[in-house]
């Protein structure tokens, strides 16, 4: 019992048990770790007993929105690749609000997102729909014993932040905070809008971090399935413009694997990247800055 709530309260601890095991395959999966990321699913359901309110929408939408630029602008285009430079605050504060979408802190994310790059679609990538199944590229490798493991030599340039370091070893903190952030808002929007606070957490974080959640894993399935590759890159990444619009910009997936250096993903003007416009207001304050873009050669070379 006790090494149970160790392995869900200190990822430290579950990574030392899960090294320990003899033989842990690659689709070995730990259901008593999951129950969180199965909960969420089961009680954003709840949401179609509530009375509707528009604001629970509204919170809903923006909520999702805070996160997924803060998972594609800053867990992906900032931790993963380095496409900008911001400061020690700033980079604590996105990776805070990142970790609030429940997809554990930006060490491990990063970790895993740099080595899918250097063995995308290949024997070693751990979510390749061309390797494995759909459903298990989707979710079921962010499931896996194996895959909750961190490999260090990849992300060296972060762990020696203490801050990310902490983020990543009790990644249940930043959903608990902003799920109690969410109740003392629900109930002082309680008067003028008839909505609880539970209503609040109901949509604010259980409904917004499916949609979060399920549109982040659409750019490792669909994007290497469905979609237009207008670049020859050595696998079979797609731009596909829906994932696109969903994930504010990741669906432009083909691009992003051809320059993955570049801060702007949609690479000519007509392929909408929402992330890419909110770093570069970000970068009118000075908020961010060094924003690397793909230069023209790079764009028009199609071999």
């Amino acid at each position: 019992m006790k090494s149970f709530f160790l392995k869900i309260f200190d990822n430290h601890f579950a990574e030392h048990y899960y090294k320990s095991e003899k033989n842990l395959s690659d689709e070995s999966i730990d259901w008593l770790r999951v129950i969180p990321f199965i909960a969420i699913h089961i009680i954003a359901l709840t949401a179609i007993w509530i009375k509707f309110e528009w604001v629970l929408l509204a919170a809903a939408l923006g909520f999702f929105a805070l996160r997924m630029f803060a998972i594609t602008g800053f867990y992906h285009r900032y931790f993963s690749h380095k496409t900008f430079k911001t400061s020690r605050l700033v980079q604590f504060l996105f990776a805070f609000i990142g970790a609030t979408a429940a997809q554990r802190g930006p060490i491990w994310w990063a970790s895993h997102h740099r080595r899918h790059h250097l063995n995308s679609d290949q024997k070693n990538d751990h979510h390749s729909p061309h390797i494995h199944h759909f459903l298990w590229s989707h979710m079921g490798w962010f499931l896996a014993k194996r895959n909750f493991l961190t490999d260090r030599k990849y992300v060296k340039d972060l762990i020696k932040f203490k801050e990310l370091v902490w983020i990543d070893r009790f990644d249940w903190l930043p959903p608990l905070a902003f799920i109690v952030f969410l109740f003392f808002l629900g109930e002082y929007l309680n008067p003028a809008y008839q909505i609880s606070g539970s209503s609040m957490i109901i949509w604010g974080f259980f409904v917004s971090t499916v949609f979060v959640y399920h549109c982040t894993f659409a750019v490792n399935s669909i994007a290497h399935i469905w979609g237009k590759q207008r670049y020859q890159t050595k696998e079979k990444s797609k731009n596909n413009f829906l994932i696109a619009l969903l994930t504010f910009g990741e669906g432009w997936h083909n691009n992003h694997h051809h320059f993955p250096g570049s801060i702007r993903q949609g690479f000519y003007w007509w392929e909408i990247d929402f992330t890419y416009y909110g770093l570069k207001f970000l970068s009118l304050f000075g908020i961010v800055y060094n924003l690397r873009t793909v230069s023209k050669s790079i764009k028009q070379k199609h071999s």
